[in-house]
């Protein structure tokens, strides 16, 4: 039924107000699915991964610093190159240099705080918490050295968006979805396990440690190319997630997985053919999902107790 839900969304954006010449048309609209697909599977899937080691249902993976550390790079960036030169950059070298900065910059976090193992996982959320607030704090500052034109662009490359992205960039990022989603598929079985506690995992025969480092590390490929592919879309995964576990009931990490990640590309994809066909672009997709994530972030804390 997801499935059938995202193959409707995809085709109404597809189809809906065609016109010649349609050939041209159905390619930039297949790019623009494309990514959306990407971004809203890969989002959504992270989330799942992540919420399950951190054993809470109200944490997102953006909460260790992904979104802080994508906008501070942007922002030195545009402080060295300049505005002009920020634009020059080549498309795939930016995209593969941001993506692998931001998964090694995970795993070294990951790696040094587990260091011990993997039972302390809130001091990782919480160093990742304190890592990102220095790093927003540091790129507010260096934005208010930047002209304005430099700092309009600062402000643009910080949101997400769909509506530029490098068709080049696709192809890898669809080959790192598979993959990191591959590798989860296999773990479902041992995070089914772990989802039980780090001792109740262990008493059973499960490298729990070795687990979550793992899934820690797919976390972070999924999170990385997302990001660097359009920006960060911090609360999305909470939307998809949460609406998987609601409409899936079911524990099993085989099924949450690919649910969350269907109906994350789903959100996404309904909701730029809204955007581009009823609204006239006139705001931009990743703040209305950002906006939607904070308001549900806010009725689970206060209309459900986190699990």
């Amino acid at each position: 039924m997801l499935g059938g839900l995202l193959a409707l969304a995809s085709a109404v954006f597809l189809l809906w107000g065609l016109r010649a010449p349609l050939g041209f048309i159905l390619s930039l609209r297949a790019e623009k699915l494309a990514a959306l697909a990407i971004v809203g599977a890969a989002t959504g899937a992270a989330t799942v991964l992540f919420q399950t080691v951190a054993a809470n249902r109200l944490l997102t993976p953006g909460i260790v610093g992904f979104d802080a550390l994508f906008v501070f790079l942007q922002t030195v960036l545009v402080m060295t190159l300049g505005g002009v030169g920020y634009a020059a950059l080549p498309g795939m070298a930016k995209f593969l240099s941001e993506t692998a900065l931001m998964t090694l910059a995970a795993l070294a976090l990951f790696g040094v705080l587990f260091r011990k193992g993997a039972g302390d996982v809130i001091r990782m959320i919480l160093t990742g918490v304190i890592l990102g607030v220095l790093l927003r704090g540091l790129a507010g500052f260096a934005q208010r050295l930047l002209e304005p034109s430099e700092f309009a662009v600062v402000q643009q490359a910080s949101i997400a968006s769909f509506n530029a992205v490098d068709d080049s960039q696709l192809g890898l990022a669809a080959a790192a979805l598979a993959a990191a989603l591959g590798i989860a598929w296999r773990m479902a079985p041992a995070l089914d396990v772990a989802a039980l506690g780090r001792e109740k995992a262990r008493t059973l025969g499960l490298a729990h440690d070795r687990v979550v480092l793992g899934a820690l590390a797919v976390v972070a490929v999924l999170v990385s190319v997302s990001t660097a592919l359009v920006g960060p879309v911090t609360f999305l995964g909470l939307l998809a997630a949460s609406l998987a576990h609601a409409a899936l009931r079911d524990h099993r990490h085989r099924v949450l997985i690919p649910g969350a990640a269907l109906i994350g590309a789903a959100i996404l994809v309904a909701g730029q053919a809204v955007f581009e066909r009823v609204l006239g672009l006139q705001s931009a997709l990743g703040i209305v999902v950002e906006f939607a994530g904070g308001l549900l972030f806010l009725a689970l804390i206060f209309w459900r107790p986190a699990t």
